[in-house]
C-alpha cells in the first residue's frame, strides 16, 4: 500500500505575510498609515519578532510595507513595477508555453481596446501620443530599435485605456515575448508599421470591431515565428 506523503505546512513566515495583509485590509489602512510596533504586531499574532521581521522583509520587497528607522512599519506605495519584476520569476509563467502566454495577451489587449478608444474620443491627446509612436517605428534603424519600439507602443496603447492593472499583466508578459520579436525580419518592419497605423486609425475612427481583427491579426503574425522558435529550439535538444 502506497504511503501517502501528508500535506506540506505553509511556512511561519507565510502564515504571519497573509496575517499582515489581512489586518492591513481589515484595518483599512491607507499608504502612509502607521502599522503596530513589531512587540505589538508579534503578540497579537503569536509569533516571535524574528518570524515577524521576515514577513515584514518580504511585503517590503513588493512595496506594501515600509520600515524607516525612528518611525517602525507603515503601510506602503504598491509600485505595480516591482511587483511586475518579481512576478517574472514565478514558476507557474515559466511553465506556461509561449503560445499560451501569446493568447494571454491578445485577451488582455483586445479587452483594453473599447475602453481606449472611448478614452481617446474624450481625449485626443491620446491618440496623437499614439501616433507619435507609430511614427517613431519609421525611424528605427536596428532591431533592438523597433523592439523597443513595439514594446513602447503596445503598452501605450494599453495605458491609453485607463486601466493600469492591464498594464501591469502585459508588463509581465514582455519578459517571455522579447526573444521571439527578435525573429522579426528587416523585410516585416514595413508591415509591422502598416499595422500599427491601421489599429490607431481604426481606434480613432471608434470602429472596435475592426481595431480588434488587425490587433489579433497583428499579435497572431507572432505565432508562425514562435512555432519555427519552439521547432529549432526541440531538434537542437534532439541533436544535443
Amino acid at each position: 500500500m502506497v504511503k501517502l506523503a501528508a500535506p506540506s505546512r505553509p511556512k511561519i513566515r507565510e502564515l504571519v505575510v497573509e496575517r499582515l495583509k489581512e489586518f492591513i485590509v481589515d484595518e483599512q489602512l491607507q499608504p502612509g498609515d502607521r502599522l503596530p510596533t513589531e512587540t505589538t504586531l508579534a503578540a497579537r499574532f503569536g509569533v516571535s519578532r524574528l518570524s515577524l521581521r521576515e514577513a515584514t522583509k518580504s511585503l517590503e520587497l513588493l512595496g506594501i510595507v515600509t520600515s524607516k528607522a525612528g518611525v517602525g512599519l507603515t503601510v506602503g506605495q504598491l509600485e505595480i513595477e516591482r511587483v511586475t519584476n518579481h512576478l517574472g520569476f514565478h514558476p507557474a509563467l515559466h511553465r506556461s508555453s509561449p503560445l499560451q502566454l501569446l493568447e494571454t495577451r491578445i485577451v488582455i489587449e483586445i479587452g483594453a481596446l473599447p475602453h481606449a478608444a472611448r478614452r481617446m474620443q474624450e481625449d485626443p491627446s491620446i491618440g496623437e501620443s499614439l501616433q507619435q509612436l507609430v511614427d517613431g517605428f519609421r525611424g528605427a534603424r536596428t532591431l533592438q530599435a523597433w523592439i523597443e519600439q513595439d514594446i513602447a507602443f503596445h503598452r501605450a496603447l494599453l495605458d491609453a485605456s485607463g486601466l493600469t492593472a492591464l498594464v501591469a499583466f502585459h508588463d509581465l508578459l514582455q519578459i517571455f515575448f522579447v526573444r521571439f520579436r527578435a525573429s522579426v525580419k528587416m523585410a516585416e518592419w514595413k508591415q509591422g508599421i502598416e499595422s500599427h497605423q491601421r489599429v490607431l486609425n481604426l481606434l480613432q475612427a471608434q470602429d472596435i470591431d475592426g481595431a480588434v481583427n488587425e490587433l489579433r491579426q497583428h499579435i497572431e503574425s507572432h505565432k508562425l515565428r514562435m512555432q519555427v522558435e519552439i521547432q529549432a529550439d526541440a531538434q537542437n535538444e534532439i541533436a544535443s
